[in-house]
């Protein structure tokens, strides 16, 4: 990340930041919320940068497309934040993010050229109690552990899965540890369909006892992006509230929302699609390769193989799950072309799939990258639809403590 020089003045003020492989974040959230006391930064380091903030007026000296609302009506946090959907369906409503962490460098750099907020590396390293106070823990924590395609290439590797990953699958426990310590009101969680029947039920079953174990009611479902977007893509969320501070919520004050609320605008698939574009198209080569590979499968009567839209593009088509993968030969869904062979999809289509404005949102990293971090992340707008409902809760909560 490019030194301001704001930043460069702050490391002038507190040395002991330039050694600090998390110096980018705590500047950066310091610079987003000054007299909010963030990890890793202790009392003296913390006045200093406050002081200086206050005494030169600094707001920051980025410019980025998503900036945090002026006036905040909540605060949320943004665990293993990807390039921040989840980020962005929350200041939608009022949120203000007081405290991101991503471990992808790639990410990182996505999520600042659009916040303006570098996240905080591994969430492990993180001592749960300096996690500053907030309202609604968000977090789509690693799915690789659970997902169909993790499980098979970890299981082809001998190696474990799920809550026997020692490397991610152990990350769900470190939101627990945050519940435990912050007690935020409210939960939005989000993982991969796999998860519900992952080792046999009981990885979920863990979930759900954890949950319980700390006084938190959490409803788990699986959300269709597809009622917001074009794309077919089924995530389990998990939306939860703290029962002591709550009690027992009815069904018309907690759910999960499965469908857009009314005068949500829809982008068919025949807008997002440029039918004119013709980059990304296939060579005779990897054409070739994917028709053999779905041939070969086709004899043995499963379904592996490339996915291809009906040409020419209508509005009722839907697309396949855009994977992290989708930059390596488009299978997941290519777009069919007269007289020529088909193409991938655009980054500016695969982001709109996504819920994203692309005409906003930047991506300072190579294209590769960039096509994989999309994959890897939410449907904003269905985000934002569940968001709703934890939010309408939050003020209902303030009415009762007034």
């Amino acid at each position: 990340m490019k030194l301001s020089d704001t930043h460069k003045e702050i490391l002038e003020l507190v040395p002991s930041l330039n050694d600090s492989e998390e110096r980018d974040a705590i500047i950066t959230h310091m610079l987003e919320n000054p007299d909010i006391r963030i990890p890793l930064l202790n009392k003296n380091e913390f006045s200093r940068i406050r002081k200086y903030i206050r005494e030169h007026n600094e707001n920051g000296e980025v410019s980025v497309p998503y900036p945090k609302p002026e006036k905040a009506k909540f605060k949320f946090i943004d665990l293993f934040a990807g390039i921040g959907g989840f980020r962005q369906a929350l200041q939608n409503l009022g949120g203000n993010c007081v405290f991101s962490s991503e471990w992808d460098k790639h990410a990182a750099e996505t999520y600042y050229a659009n916040y303006g907020v570098y996240p905080f590396g591994d969430i492990r390293s993180i001592n749960p109690n300096t996690i500053p106070d907030h309202d609604i823990l968000c977090a789509g924590f690693p799915c690789q552990p659970f997902s169909i395609a993790g499980v098979s290439k970890k299981n082809s590797m001998g190696r474990a899965t799920g809550f026997e990953d020692k490397i991610q699958g152990t990350l769900f426990f470190e939101i627990a540890k945050i519940l435990q310590a912050k007690r935020p009101p409210l939960i939005f969680l989000e993982n991969v369909k796999n998860i519900s029947s992952h080792d046999n039920g009981r990885t979920i079953s863990t979930i759900k006892q954890t949950f319980m174990d700390l006084h938190y009611e959490v409803l788990i479902d699986v959300v269709d992006g597809k009622e917001w977007v074009p794309q077919h893509r089924e995530r389990v969320f998990f939306l939860g509230y703290d029962t002591l501070k709550f009690g027992e919520l009815d069904s018309d004050e907690f759910f999960i929302p499965k469908k857009p609320s009314l005068g949500y605008v829809y982008p068919t698939l025949d807008t997002i699609i440029d039918s004119s574009n013709t980059e990304r198209t296939l060579t005779d080569g990897t054409w070739n390769a994917l028709k053999r590979h779905k041939e070969k499968h086709a004899s043995k009567k499963n379904g592996f193989g490339y996915s291809i839209l009906k040409y020419p593009i209508t509005p009722n088509q839907v697309t396949w799950t855009i994977s992290a993968r989708y930059h390596k030969d488009g299978a997941d869904c290519l777009v069919p072309q007269k007289d020529r062979n088909p193409r991938q999809l655009s980054l500016k289509e695969v982001a709109r799939l996504q819920g994203f404005d692309d005409t906003k949102f930047k991506f300072p990293v190579g294209i590769t990258y960039a096509y994989k971090q999309l994959g890897n992340s939410v449907v904003v707008p269905a985000i934002e639809e569940s968001a709703k409902v934890l939010v309408g809760l939050l003020e209902r909560l303030e009415v009762k403590d007034k």
